[in-house]
């Protein structure tokens, strides 16, 4: 077996391994939506609206701010 050999099954099962983590955490994405009703897209819709007049994503209650 020679080097090239190495890399195709090297660069295989890398790509298997990130397939499964990458459905991993879409999995875990969806799963704790419905468990803790965290909602992940709201979160990444704070790139796009980062001014400080924009509303928060959550509110703060007033014992978490204490």
């Amino acid at each position: 077996m020679d080097i090239a050999t190495f890399q195709a099954y090297g660069y295989f099962f890398l790509t298997a391994f990130m397939v499964l983590v990458l459905y991993g955490y879409i999995w875990h994405l969806y799963t704790a939506k419905k468990k803790y009703g965290k909602d992940y897209e709201e979160y990444a819709d704070i790139a796009l609206h980062d001014d400080i007049t924009d509303k928060p994503v959550e509110k703060i209650s007033d014992e978490e701010k204490k």
